[in-house]
């Protein structure tokens, strides 16, 4: 798959003459690929720490599911299936707050709201619906007129061109992807006690392999045997995979020798302690370097406001009166929601609403020039904004900023899906219609499926199974604000600052070009600093892994790399789906 800054990039396709897109067959099979990865998206964020973007992963299953019901479908056709997946993703990313409320909740007795699925899913839906009709406006000038790259975007179209094209090379891509997704189930299925019948699968195939002195592998410091997460990190690339490796080795190495030796932790310290203090660094490197990057394009962006105010919608676009009138009603909706089920007064939830605007203005010119999308740590920033709005409410604070970043985290997958249509000649009112159809299908996986993963593999806690980094984070700012500075653990504030620096030095570096390559990733340290380190650790094997086979054979490597490395995240998450389903009818044992 082409980089970003490929010359497809600027490709602008055209759909010949009477070919169908929005078409029923279309639209059966959208739903079923929305329903797989809004169900699986979760478990990936979660065990992660962030969301990849899915849009190939949904573009091969598209071709999949296509070809086994219909013959003679067309890529146009397919990109509605992707966009309804992407839509799905994307909404389910919002785990994250929902593992957040459990996280405060268990610390933290002043916090006490706790949302049903069912209020889960309205609110998540109406905010989500809101994001996705808030960036219809913004497609044509951040694509069209402005041409910025969306890197994934791009590579989702240049699968939709290649999974149409004449002869084998679309059969052998969706082979591999077949291949990894059925090697990851069934890795991830002899592992897992009580499947297969395997007792002694978990002796022979461990969930990871622990290095150095005890106390660092109390921390986790190793390697796992997660196919998921090999296949991240042959998609994410070798700098940012180093960029993360180093940011794990500061934080679970380095970091548990020197907060023991200093005594700011304690002897034994949990992985929760040190998280706690680790997070305040990552996340001054992850802002500070966000911010810098705006900062060095602000009259990029200052034109980004300025041209909305010119932008034209013509008649193959979704009508600017459905779209004023569909933000207006989801505004009214979302406030009465937010008053009603989760206690939150409705000029709160206005206010929240209208930041969500310049958040996602920010975080899609990021996303369109750096690949990065921001909106999660924009939204601790926003944290802060409603800690002086609402002083002393933990469930305004979280519930606020919530909202906000899921207004502004829907206009992301939107904006990339838009990307890909731009470059084969799809009709944007059409993706719209598949976004905005997909997003209940989202939300409803976040509102049932979550309280199955984590009831299964935990979320809280030393043995929790998927930590959720993100989650962390943002309980933990919500907290910090609610209790002042002197809530904080020793010497976070001075570490944070040193990070921050390094975070501006680090993006001011990456303008010069030349040395780029050679120049730490703000994002990637303060994310590796934040997962678990046998998930980095794994990440940063599976990097090396594509970056060799590119050198070794490029041809295959762009045609079977991408596929397989989607097969490789799909077939574990989909069966980690599956398996809590299970439990929770009891056919299956809880896995220990």
């Amino acid at each position: 798959m082409s980089s970003e800054g490929s010359a497809s990039a600027d490709l602008v396709g055209v759909k010949p003459e009477g070919v169908r897109e929005f078409t029923v067959r279309a639209g059966v099979v959208a739903f079923l690929v929305a329903v797989i990865m809004g169900a699986s998206y979760p478990y990936i964020v979660l065990k992660l720490g962030f969301g990849p973007n899915v849009s190939v992963v949904a573009a091969f299953f598209g071709y999949l599911f296509l070809g086994i019901f219909v013959k003679g479908f067309n890529r146009w056709e397919n990109n509605i299936v992707q966009t309804a997946g992407t839509s799905a993703a994307q909404t389910a990313f919002m785990c994250i707050l929902l593992a957040a409320f459990d996280m405060l909740a268990a610390r933290n007795p002043a916090f006490t709201l706790r949302l049903s699925p069912l209020q889960s899913f309205l609110w998540l839906t109406t905010a989500s619906v809101l994001g996705v009709l808030l960036a219809v406006p913004l497609r044509r000038h951040y694509i069209v007129d402005e041409k910025l790259t969306y890197a994934d975007g791009v590579a989702a179209g240049e699968t939709l061109i290649v999974l149409d094209s004449k002869g084998t090379e679309g059969r052998k891509a969706a082979v591999a992807m077949g291949i990894g997704t059925a090697a990851s189930a069934l890795y991830m299925a002899v592992r897992e006690e009580g499947l297969l019948l395997l007792s002694l699968a978990k002796w022979a195939l461990p969930d990871q392999i622990l290095l150095g002195p005890k106390l660092i592998q109390k921390m986790g410091v190793g390697f796992s045997w997660s196919l998921l997460s090999l296949g991240s990190g042959m998609l994410v690339g070798v700098r940012i995979n180093a960029s993360m490796m180093l940011g794990g080795l500061l934080s679970w190495v380095v970091g548990v020798l020197a907060l023991t030796a200093l005594g700011w932790v304690p002897e034994a310290p949990t992985k929760v302690q040190v998280l706690f203090w680790v997070m305040w660094p990552a996340t001054g490197m992850l802002i500070a370097g966000g911010m810098t990057a705006l900062a060095l394009k602000w009259k990029v962006l200052a034109r980004s406001f300025s041209g909305l105010t010119g932008a034209q919608v013509g008649s193959s676009e979704l009508p600017m009166k459905v779209v004023l009138g569909g933000a207006a009603a989801c505004t009214v909706v979302l406030m009465v929601i937010q008053q009603v089920n989760l206690g939150v007064p409705w000029w709160v939830t206005l206010l929240a609403t209208i930041a969500s605007v310049p958040l996602m203005l920010v975080g899609l010119r990021v996303l369109g020039e750096t690949n990065w999308g921001p909106i999660s740590s924009l939204s601790n920033m926003m944290q802060g904004v409603f800690a002086v709005i609402v002083p002393g409410s933990l469930s305004a604070n979280m519930v606020a900023s919530g909202t906000t970043g899921t207004i502004a985290s829907s206009s992301e997958g939107i904006i990339q899906d838009y990307k890909a249509g731009h470059m084969i000649g799809s009709t944007p009112k059409y993706l719209a219609y598949a976004q905005l159809a997909a997003v209940p299908v989202g939300a409803a996986a976040v509102a049932w499926i979550y309280p199955l993963l984590r009831d299964t593999y935990g979320i809280v806690g030393e043995t929790a199974k998927l930590s959720s980094p993100a989650s962390a984070r943002w309980a933990g700012f919500a907290e910090i604000l609610q209790g002042g500075v002197d809530a904080l653990p020793p010497h976070a504030l001075t570490a944070m600052g040193i990070f921050a620096a390094l975070g501006v030095l680090f993006t001011v570096l990456e303008e010069n070009k030349a040395i780029k390559p050679f120049v730490p990733s703000p994002t990637g340290v303060g994310i590796g600093m934040l997962v678990p380190f046998a998930v980095v650790s794994t990440m940063f094997v599976g990097g090396l892994m594509g970056f060799a086979w590119e050198k070794a054979d490029k041809k295959t490597s762009d045609s079977y790399a991408a596929p397989l490395a989607s097969g490789l995240i799909a077939g574990e998450a989909i069966l980690a789906v599956i398996v809590p389903a299970l439990v929770a009818l009891k056919l299956l044992p809880m896995p220990g």
